[in-house]
């Protein structure tokens, strides 16, 4: 970490917004769209810039001892996505505590900016060397408290807590 205090590095993007990327050959599928498994490819990318903004990315790992896990994830699929259009996603960190981290995320065209799909995700702190659930660290803790507090500023996105279910049949 630099001089820059949590709050500095962590307030520059609200919410934070990733480095855009590009839609490669071999993630188009036989229908002539992104296959469903690579907008996870791209949600997660842009998980581990956040991550490594936070402090908590591969070094933190090696390091400390510590990384997260997702424990579940909600993915709607919204508009296609074709070879080379350039996408960019933002996170929300939508709450936290010690150990978890509730996050959602919007896959947008980086120069149209429309939608095409988004993520919910729980994300949990673990200690690698117990491969259990543990307290993020003081220091982490304290920047995630800031993203915390600054996101919260931002309103709610659509589709924030949806849950999947069949739509309620008319006259049945």
């Amino acid at each position: 970490m630099t001089n820059e205090t949590a709050a500095d590095l962590l307030l520059q993007d609200v919410p934070f917004r990733s480095s855009i990327m590009q839609i490669r050959p071999e993630w188009i599928d036989y229908n002539g769209h992104l296959n469903m498994a690579y907008y996870n490819v791209m949600f997660d990318h842009a998980i581990d810039e956040l991550w490594a903004r936070i402090g908590i990315g591969p070094n933190y790992m090696k390091a400390r001892g510590g990384s997260t896990f997702a424990a579940e994830c909600h993915v709607r699929y919204l508009r296609e996505i074709h070879l080379g259009d350039p996408v960019q996603v933002s996170i929300l960190l939508v709450d936290a505590d010690d150990k978890r981290m509730h996050t959602f995320e919007e896959l947008r065209h980086a120069t149209e900016g429309w939608l095409s799909a988004t993520s919910e995700n729980m994300s949990l702190h673990v200690d690698m060397a117990a491969r259990r659930t543990a307290p993020f660290p003081d220091d982490i803790r304290a920047r995630i408290v800031a993203l915390r507090e600054a996101h919260a500023r931002c309103p709610r996105p659509e589709g924030l807590g949806r849950r999947i279910g069949m739509p309620a049949r008319r006259g049945a």
